[in-house]
């Protein structure tokens, strides 16, 4: 008789047998128990701050270089690239049926039918075969980097990504092994990316947990900084309430309103003058640069601000008819809507340059033990998150890396989930770290980011930082990062800082790396720079 499955939602919290009752939140965030909360975050010190949807005002030009200098505000990033980490908690599948990963040749270099059996691909659909329904390789390379031609990733970026924008996209594939179920992984690059210059004009560093790390996944401890805690942002509401600038645009007017901020600035910066002079009025340098800076900053950010729609939901490059995600889908209930407003907050703060780098956690991808089926719905819904990141970067003319991880990963036995959602693939049925691996893809305005290495040969052993052997299992020994989640980190860094040029500044930097000496380095990274120094004034739109 045939085996009556139980059926559930794909969404319902995962109860796995073999696995302990959760405790901890991350255990919670993992199995689907926790979906996050939010919290609002208003403005500082001396701060006079507006509604983001009102009009437009001028900052005037004899003050805005003293933005900058000597008050260090930050008015459009920091001219890095900005930087949006996906941390999918659970322990999700990105190798193989996903991203595809082959032995020490690169990514076409095949594993065996057994090996991609291990990693969910039957024998009639591993690289190196045509789909027979549409003739077309299975290894496809649309994107530069290789996905399976029927990737959930892959298939969710296309649903939110224009037409021939994979022209601009390239990737890189990094083989390394993490321990499964735990936010004890050190998976989060955040403040490297931080410490290697990425900024915001609001915040440093934002994410949609309330953590240390901003996501499920842990900081290295030795990248550890309280003062670039990340700011909670997983909704709307959260974006907004990062600026208010109270009522006095709403009784003047945004222009009179500046205006009156410049004359504040103006008449503290005269008085301050005349304390130098020899009056009595005592006043240290610092409360004369809160003074000062201060009111600037007020008169700066109402003129930025103040006719910004900060709210995603209000950015018809976001949301609408021509927008990444319908009204409906945006506006929506259940775990995709969530989802999609949560990526939106935190691509509207980067992407504009608010904010420097961020990570977006997505729970639940502790999917193994059930049908195939689950783990390809999430993993599209992922993918559709992925893309909706590079699309609006295309939109705002700004390039973008994006690095997807995950605590551990899952193997297959071979059983095939012929459902509809599970699409004749092999059903996860247990933990497995050794078929763990971490990807990142650099969007390009310009055109899709050149692999290092003077040959295709070469070229490929760049895409592919490390390699499994024929049976889809990490070689450890193949790159620092293949067995040290730590140094698989500082690979991600290396490769950021590369794309600006300055992977020289890495060992400064990073004086304890464990990536050994620059020729070792070098064969860590995969492009060649794409930016030259800052990439300019963002459009903060």
């Amino acid at each position: 008789m045939a085996k009556k499955r139980n059926v559930r939602k794909y969404d319902d919290p995962l109860r796995h047998a073999d696995h302990a009752r959760p405790i901890t939140r991350r255990d919670f965030v993992s199995q689907g128990f926790l979906t996050g909360s939010a919290l609002t975050l208003g403005g500082g010190i001396l701060s006079l701050f507006s509604n983001p949807r009102a009009a437009h005002a001028a900052l005037s030009s004899d003050l805005q270089p003293l933005l900058a200098n000597p008050c260090n505000i930050a008015t459009s990033g920091a001219g890095k690239i900005p930087f949006i980490a996906f941390d999918l908690a659970g322990g999700a599948n990105i190798a193989g049926s996903n991203v595809l990963v082959g032995q020490q040749g690169g990514q076409m270099d095949f594993l065996s039918t057994a090996g991609y059996e291990k990693v969910g691909l039957p024998g009639d659909m591993v690289p190196g075969l045509n789909d027979p329904l549409t003739g077309l390789p299975y290894a496809n390379t649309d994107f530069g980097l290789a996905f399976h031609s029927d990737s959930a990733f892959k298939r969710g970026m296309e649903a939110s990504m224009s037409a021939g924008r994979g022209a601009q996209l390239n990737g890189a594939i990094i083989p390394a092994r993490s321990d499964n179920d735990t936010g004890n992984n050190p998976h989060n690059p955040l403040y490297g990316i931080a410490t290697a210059g990425a900024d915001g004009s609001i915040l440093t560093l934002a994410g949609s947990e309330n953590t240390d790390s901003g996501g499920n996944s842990m900081i290295p401890a030795a990248m550890m900084d309280p003062e670039l805690r990340p700011t909670k942002v997983d909704r709307p509401s959260d974006v907004t309430g990062l600026v208010d600038t109270g009522q006095l645009v709403g009784i003047l007017g945004p222009s009179d309103a500046t205006a009156v901020m410049e004359s504040i600035y103006r008449i503290s910066a005269e008085k301050m003058t005349n304390v130098d002079a020899g009056q009595t009025i005592g006043a240290s340098d610092v409360v004369k640069d809160m003074v000062r800076c201060g009111y600037l900053k007020s008169a700066d950010i109402a003129d930025r601000f103040g006719a910004t729609p900060l709210d995603p939901g209000l950015d018809p490059m976001i949301v609408g008819p021509t927008g990444i995600f319908t009204d409906a889908e945006f506006n929506g209930g259940g775990r995709d809507g969530s989802e999609f407003r949560k990526t939106a907050s935190v691509m509207k703060l980067v992407i504009n340059g608010f904010a420097g780098a961020a990570v977006i956690e997505m729970g639940g991808y502790d999917y193994h033990g059930g049908a195939r089926a689950e783990g390809e719905v999430k993993d599209f819904r992922a993918g559709r998150c992925m893309g909706a990141c590079i699309e609006y970067a295309a939109r705002i003319g700004t390039p973008l890396m994006m690095y997807v991880f995950s605590d551990g990963s899952l193997s297959s036995d071979g059983t095939i989930d012929n459902s509809v959602d599970g699409r004749g693939k092999g059903e996860w049925v247990s933990d497995n770290s050794s078929t763990a691996a971490g990807f990142f893809m650099v969007f390009n305005p310009a055109g899709r980011a050149l692999l290092r290495g003077a040959t295709p040969e070469e070229q490929a052993v760049h895409q592919q930082i490390g390699y499994f052997d024929a049976g889809a299992s990490v070689q450890r020994a193949a790159t620092p990062a293949a067995n040290n989640v730590n140094l698989l980190v500082n690979t991600v860094i290396l490769n950021y800082m590369a794309l600006h040029g300055e992977e020289g500044n890495f060992a400064t930097l990073f004086p304890n790396h464990g990536l050994g000496d620059a020729n070792l380095r070098d064969s860590l990274t995969a492009f060649e720079q794409i930016v030259s120094g800052t990439i300019g004034p963002l459009n903060p739109t």
